[in-house]
């Protein structure tokens, strides 16, 4: 047992290494909104593009799943952190050529980060007994979410403090893009000459089924775990989309710089928890965290709408930003639940769940609209229908074999 734990200690640092990465660029790309807002003069439906099309790539995950049938899960790590360098190196002409030259750019990395993360995930899960699979994932996103935490005073310091004469320029992003795209380069160097263990379909460590279906489409809680997951991407980005315009709403007047670093604290709200998670899920099952913590974003969701309508500007906005807590764990203990059971399937069933990440891409600018033509808190409540679903599915749906 000690000699199996060894084994799967250095990948699983190794793949720790990739959850950050991801968590870096996903929050980089969800706090520069505002800052293309005002650098390219966008209204509410177009600030939430880079969204859309960052998140759009995600409808590529079921054959990414194929995909890595065939080539395994380190050429699939390696062409996607190559994308991720070569998104970033063509941001630097992108930009140039205005917001949908950029947005294409962003489409390319983007297209890396699905790579990484329908790899990572079920590789992660696979890397140990399947009773410890949910506090595995939660260890990684809990790295995940230290570089959530770093990414926005990155995008603050060198990118929005940057214009000091005033107006927002959007070339300022193209240096620290170039040395995003650098760094990844190097990365991709040095994984190519690191030798991961491969681990194939019906191996022990996936788990042993007693009674696999012939496909992954054949799991009904697969698929609402999917489900759960569009709603969760909904759900994770919807705060800090919003946060801006919440904020002016109760009649904070914060700069753009003030806004970077204080969506910091929900995304460190995301860490915080997670890191707990690690040994809470140990005590309590991936279903009760999940459900418990779903109820509990949406009664702080509810009380800072309440509050904020009564004038209680500051409590409102820390109830806001502290839904990051309750947020937390919600993506390991729904994706562990989704995979749970589809033991050599579990690549294409990743590829199926993940495929529902583009729930950030149409979830946001669906409230943008509704934002729009209705307002801001009907567009914000919308939260509340996404917390109902990932309690049914914590509750009922995960428990669906038929």
């Amino acid at each position: 047992m000690e000699d199996k734990k060894n084994k799967f200690l250095f990948p699983l640092i190794v793949m720790a290494s990739m959850f950050f990465l991801l968590g870096f660029i996903t929050t980089m790309n969800n706090s520069l909104i505002n800052y293309l807002r005002d650098a390219f003069r966008l209204n509410e439906v177009e600030k939430q593009l880079p969204n859309t099309f960052f998140y759009g790539a995600y409808i590529l995950s079921i054959p990414v799943g194929y995909l890595l049938n065939r080539i395994g899960y380190k050429n699939g790590v390696l062409t996607g952190l190559g994308l991720v360098s070569l998104g970033f190196f063509l941001c630097i002409p992108g930009v140039a050529a205005g917001y949908y030259g950029f947005l294409c750019a962003v489409s390319v990395f983007a297209i890396g980060v699905v790579l990484l993360q329908v790899a990572a995930n079920p590789y992660v899960n696979a890397l140990g007994t399947p009773e410890t699979a949910a506090s595995r994932l939660t260890l990684t996103n809990a790295l995940n979410s230290l570089a959530t935490v770093i990414a926005p005073l990155f995008v603050s310091i060198l990118i929005v403090s940057a214009n000091t004469g005033g107006a927002s320029d959007p070339k300022t992003v193209q240096g620290p893009f170039a040395g995003i795209g650098i760094a990844t380069l190097v990365i991709v160097v040095i994984m190519f000459f690191l030798k991961l263990p491969e681990i194939k379909e019906g191996d022990p460590a996936e788990g042993v089924v007693s009674k696999v279906k012939s496909s992954a489409y054949k799991y009904p809680h697969m698929w609402l775990g999917s489900l759960a997951i569009f709603f969760y991407m909904g759900v994770e980005i919807g705060i800090p989309s919003f946060f801006a315009d919440y904020s002016a709403k109760l009649h904070f007047s914060f700069d753009g710089e003030m806004r970077t670093k204080l969506l910091a604290y929900y995304w460190a709200g995301l860490m915080v928890d997670r890191v707990a998670g690690i040994f809470i899920l140990r005590k309590y099952s991936a279903r009760t965290i999940l459900s418990f913590n779903a109820i509990c974003g949406a009664v702080m969701l509810l009380l800072s709408l309440v509050l904020g309508s009564m004038g209680m500007d500051k409590v409102a906005l820390v109830l806001f930003l502290g839904t990051g807590l309750m947020h937390s764990i919600m993506w390991p203990c729904i994706y562990n639940l989704a995979l749970e059971d589809l033991g050599p399937h579990s690549k294409v069933g990743s590829g199926v769940i993940a495929t529902s990440v583009i729930g950030a891409a149409i979830l946001p600018i669906m409230m943008g609209g509704i934002q729009k033509s209705v307002g801001l808190i009907v567009a914000i409540s919308c939260l509340f229908i996404y917390y109902a679903y990932i309690t049914f599915f914590a509750v009922k749906g995960s428990k669906i074999r038929s």
